[in-house]
Formats: C-alpha cells, sequence, structure tokens
C-alpha cells in the first residue's frame, strides 16, 4: 500500500480491550474506541541478555502505570506525562496492517495512543532518525496516512532535549499526589506570584526541607513554571506563577487549586 492510497477502511486494528478480550477489525469502524483505556497489544518481553530496557511508569496524568520497551520510550512517556494537555495515554495499544508487496500484510504496532484534553488524538511512534531503515519508514508513512484519514495526529519522534529531559526527569520524582501540601503549596503560590529565585521563595515560604518537594510538585504540576530549556534547575533558577494550566485553567484558578 502506498501511503498516498491509505483509506481507514484499508487498514485493519486489532487490539486487546480493557477486560481482555481481543478485538478486530476496520481502522474506519473502531476509531472512536477509547483506546487510553486498552490493554498493551502485547507483552513487554524481559530475558536474559535483552539489549533494551522495558518497564511500567506510574503516570500522575493516568494515576496507574504505562509500559515501555527502551528507556528512549520511558524519557517520551514521562514528557506525555508532564504536558499539561495530555488526560490519556496507553502503551502498544493497538497493531495495525494492510495489504504490502504481492498482497502481503504488512503490521505495525505504534508505541503510544495519547488522548489530548479537547479530545484530539495523538499517535507516537519512539525511533531515533538514525535506527530508521527503509522498511520502517514505509511504516511509518502508512501508520501517519491511516492516523490523518481519521483525523488523529500522528508523530514519530526521537531523543529528546537532553537538558529539558534531565529537568523533566528531576521533577518526575516529584509527580505524586502524595507530595502536594495545601497549606505549603499556598505560600509558594503567593511567594512565586512575582517571581522569585528557586531557594530563595522558598527559604521564604518555610523550611526548605518541607517546602521543596512541595515546590517541585507544583512545578511539576505547572502551577508554578520556569525555563526547563536552556538550563538545568538550581538554586537560582526564576520561578513564577504558572500562566496555563491542565484543562484551561488560568493563574488564577490555578492558585485556588494548589492552595486547597
Amino acid at each position: 500500500m502506498d501511503a498516498r492510497d491509505v483509506a481507514a477502511e484499508g487498514v485493519e486494528l486489532e487490539y486487546v480491550s480493557a477486560s481482555g478480550a481481543r478485538e478486530r477489525g476496520p481502522l474506519g469502524r473502531l476509531w472512536s474506541v477509547r483506546f487510553e483505556s486498552v490493554r498493551p497489544e502485547r507483552r513487554f518481553p524481559a530475558f536474559r541478555g535483552q539489549s533494551n530496557w522495558c518497564g511500567w511508569y506510574w503516570s500522575a496524568t493516568c494515576g496507574g502505570h504505562v509500559g515501555y520497551e527502551s528507556w528512549l520510550e520511558r524519557d517520551r512517556l514521562m514528557l506525555l506525562d508532564f504536558d499539561p494537555l495530555v488526560t490519556g495515554m496507553s502503551s502498544q495499544p493497538f497493531r495495525l496492517s494492510w495489504a504490502g508487496p504481492g498482497g502481503k500484510r504488512v503490521r505495525h504496532t505504534p508505541d503510544f495512543f495519547v488522548r489530548r484534553s479537547d479530545g484530539t488524538v495523538l499517535v507516537v511512534d519512539v525511533r531515533p532518525d538514525e535506527r530508521i531503515e527503509p522498511g520502517d519508514a514505509v511504516k511509518f508513512a502508512v501508520t501517519a496516512a491511516a492516523c490523518r484519514s481519521v483525523g488523529w495526529d500522528f508523530a514519530r519522534v526521537g531523543a529528546p532535549d537532553a537538558v529539558l529531559m534531565a529537568n523533566v526527569r528531576w521533577l518526575a520524582g516529584y509527580r505524586h499526589p502524595r507530595v502536594h501540601r495545601p497549606e505549603v503549596a499556598g505560600r509558594l503560590v503567593e511567594v512565586f506570584a512575582d517571581g522569585a529565585g528557586l531557594l530563595e521563595g522558598a527559604r521564604q515560604a518555610g523550611d526548605q526541607i518541607a517546602v521543596l518537594p512541595v515546590l517541585f510538585h507544583l512545578l511539576w504540576r505547572r502551577v508554578l513554571t520556569t525555563d526547563l530549556e536552556t538550563g538545568l534547575l538550581a538554586s537560582d533558577t526564576q520561578v513564577r506563577l504558572g500562566l496555563v494550566r491542565e484543562g484551561g485553567w488560568d493563574a488564577v484558578t490555578s492558585a485556588t487549586a494548589a492552595s486547597g
């Protein structure tokens, strides 16, 4: 199948429902399934001498574990979890298949299915440029065209920016809701309303040992915000009140939510 000729009815989709039942049918009929809630289409292998690292990442967005098949997938999964516009996601959500040369079926399982807060969909494949063989390029092109045919977005991504990823990994350590302390969060929102250095603001809000974990949690939630791309988080990093919140909240709503 040429990517230019892809139609939703010509692509078959197979997935495993939340109840464990395997379902199959044309993409044109199954596109409305809530794939952010399905089970992985295939298992994550683990064996001696394995070259890639599989595992399960606890997602604050989903409130549960999402699988990955490499460190690179884990990092991308973490970035999706950090994205305030993402409301749900699943890994290895379905397998697509279509007629290839000579009628032989070609199969491909995307890495992630992502649901955004406005209801739109993003399908993600994680593969660095240098690891894309000609056959892989065809699969990605057909998958992208299949997604377009049902109104989904598609992205093939590689390694993220190193500085951004290092900062997000750090903040991810404070992503769990148990870190949140409403009374401390309220003080932090007041301190950083007009912007301040990270450590100085933490000192103003109280005991650093108690305050810093909450500060990092609010940065993860984007109730507070800072530049995560030009340098690693440090004591003098400038922090301010966030302008955009989950589901489109504004800064005033964010401050109210942060304080309890």
